[in-house]
């Protein structure tokens, strides 16, 4: 879901910088607010994990590429929008350092997967579990049920995003002789390229890790789960 340089335009690219900017400032202040001294190195270690899960990239069509982001399991395990920090910050190195999306596109990458996968992910493992006194119970069934469906969704609506954003831009950039400036693929291609990938693949091995990172840590760091949800 990395979206190179040169495939949006400024309209979009400018667009989606507007919006992750007062996103991250309130996250920040959420953290401020909310994260505990001794979680802080859990935050390092999410954004590390979540940079690392990201490397292994396969390219697909339309410009961009398919991978899982550890997204939802990160916002279960610190919160939502200590999620978005992390999983910005990783998102922020991959392209500075490793050129894995673009620089421009930060805003749209970081919207995608750092805000509405977050969100959207925690939001549903959250309704499916229950409040925080019943998700306390981190050995129910609920737990991972809504852990898996979250992050599930949470992956293939940022898909669906990116989708759009690289559609839209021949509709939004084109030159005079109606030749699209930047991403060629119109919606009608871009979005079944990228979601069937995710829908059939990427969501299904997101949902795994999960789950299985989360089976690991409540049979060996419990209470590390109790205290995040």
């Amino acid at each position: 879901m990395h979206i190179p340089d040169g495939y949006l335009g400024p309209i979009t690219y400018g667009s989606l910088w507007a919006a992750i900017m007062p996103i991250w400032f309130y996250a920040s202040h959420q953290i401020k607010k909310t994260l505990k001294v001794t979680q802080i190195p859990l935050l390092a270690l999410s954004a590390a994990f979540s940079f690392v899960i990201m490397m292994f990239n396969i390219p697909i069509p339309a410009g961009t590429t398919g991978h899982a982001t550890g997204a939802t399991l990160i916002a279960i395990l610190i919160g939502p929008w200590a999620a978005v920090i992390a999983v910005s910050i990783a998102l922020v190195i991959q392209a500075f350092i490793f050129g894995d999306g673009g620089i421009t596109a930060i805003g749209a990458n970081c919207f995608n997967i750092a805000f509405a996968e977050v969100l959207v992910g925690y939001a549903i493992f959250r309704l499916i579990a229950g409040p925080r006194a019943e998700a306390a119970d981190t050995q129910g069934r609920r737990f991972l049920i809504g852990a898996a469906i979250g992050s599930y969704v949470g992956i293939n609506l940022a898909a669906l995003l990116t989708a759009v954003e690289l559609g839209i831009q021949t509709i939004l950039h084109v030159g005079q002789d109606g030749r699209p400036l930047y991403s060629p693929f119109p919606l009608k291609l871009t979005i079944p390229a990228i979601m069937l990938e995710h829908i059939v693949l990427f969501g299904v091995v997101e949902a795994v890790v999960t789950v299985m990172v989360l089976i690991y840590l409540r049979k060996s760091h419990p209470d590390l789960l109790r205290r995040q949800s």
